[in-house]
C-alpha cells in the first residue's frame, strides 16, 4: 500500500457527554467535527447520533438529516453504525440503511460486550447483507473477537460478495469480551482472514489505541481513530478534539511513507459510489 485509508469515529454510543464533554453529540457538532478531520487526512466518518439528551438514538428523521448535512459540508465517505447501542432492537438496526448512507458497518457476532451483550445473530448478520446489497451500499466487517472471522466467510460464501466487489474488515479490539488491543492478537487476526478480504483497518480501545496503531501502519492495514474509541491523548491529557486523533494518525502515516488516502481514491479502493 502507498496511501492509509483513515476513518475517524467521532462520538460512539457508551460515553456520556457530561463525562467527555468535547464529545460531538450535536449534528452541529458532528459536521464541525467532520470538517476539521476531514482537513487532518480523515476520508470516511463512523457515525453514531445522540438526541437531544446526548443519548443514542437510531432515530431515522435524525439519520437521515446527519447523512445529509455531512455530503452537504464535506466530502468524506459517510458510514453509519448499524450496531447503535447494544439496547437498541435488530429491526431498528436494518432500518438504518433507509438513510442511503455510503457505507455501513456490519459486525461479525455476537460477543459480551462489557457488562452487556452485543446481539448480532447470523440470520441478522445475513438479513443486513443482502439488503446493503440491494442498496447499493458498501459494509464494513466489524470483527470483535477471531471467531468473527469465520462468519465473515460464512456470509460471503452464502450471499457472494458485497456492493462494489471490495470487502474491507475493521479490527475491534480492547472491547472487554472481544480480542485484546494487542499486536499479537491483531497480527493472528490478520493471518486468519479470508483471500476474498482486499483491505483491513483496526482499532485499539483505551491504552491499546497506539500499539495498534503502529502495528496497523507497519502490517500494511489502516487506521481507524476517533474518540468513540479513545478519550486520552496520553497519560493524563484528555482528547479535546477528534481532530487531535485524526492528525497524530496522519503523521504517523505519512512518516511510515504511506500518507492519508484522499476521499476519491478512497471511494474507490472501498467500491464505493462516486460523491
Amino acid at each position: 500500500m502507498t496511501a492509509t485509508l483513515i476513518t475517524v469515529a467521532p462520538t460512539g454510543a457508551e460515553h456520556e457527554k457530561s463525562a467527555v464533554p468535547h464529545l460531538p453529540t450535536a449534528l452541529d457538532e458532528l459536521i464541525e467535527t467532520a470538517t476539521a478531520c476531514a482537513a487532518a487526512g480523515a476520508a470516511m466518518i463512523h457515525v453514531h447520533l445522540r438526541d437531544e439528551e446526548h443519548r443514542p438514538t437510531l432515530d431515522p428523521g435524525r439519520l437521515g438529516e446527519a447523512v445529509a448535512a455531512l455530503r452537504e459540508a464535506t466530502d468524506l465517505i459517510v458510514q453509519l453504525s448499524t450496531g447503535g447501542s447494544v439496547h437498541d432492537p435488530l429491526e431498528s438496526r436494518l432500518r438504518v440503511l433507509d438513510a442511503a448512507p455510503d457505507s455501513c458497518s456490519l459486525t461479525c457476532g455476537t460477543l459480551n460486550f462489557g457488562d452487556d451483550i452485543f446481539m448480532n445473530p447470523f440470520g441478522f448478520m445475513s438479513d443486513l447483507y443482502v439488503l446493503a446489497q440491494e442498496r447499493q451500499v458498501v459494509p464494513e466487517f466489524e470483527l470483535f473477537d477471531l471467531g468473527h472471522i469465520g462468519a465473515l466467510s460464512r456470509l460471503i460464501d452464502r450471499h457472494g460478495l458485497p456492493f462494489g466487489g471490495k470487502v474491507h474488515v475493521d479490527f475491534v479490539t480492547g472491547v472487554p469480551g472481544g480480542m485484546p488491543a494487542t499486536p499479537a492478537a491483531l497480527l493472528a487476526g490478520v493471518a486468519m482472514l479470508p483471500p476474498e478480504v482486499t483491505s483491513w483497518s483496526a482499532t485499539g480501545i483505551g491504552r491499546g489505541h497506539l500499539p495498534v496503531l503502529a502495528t496497523t501502519l507497519a502490517a500494511g492495514g489502516h487506521a481507524r481513530v476517533g474518540m468513540e474509541d479513545n478519550t486520552i491523548y496520553a497519560k493524563g491529557q484528555p482528547v479535546e478534539h477528534n481532530s487531535e486523533l485524526v492528525v497524530r494518525a496522519a503523521r504517523l502515516a505519512t512518516e511510515m511513507q504511506r500518507p492519508p488516502m484522499a476521499t476519491t481514491s478512497a471511494r474507490e479502493f472501498l467500491g464505493i459510489r462516486a460523491g
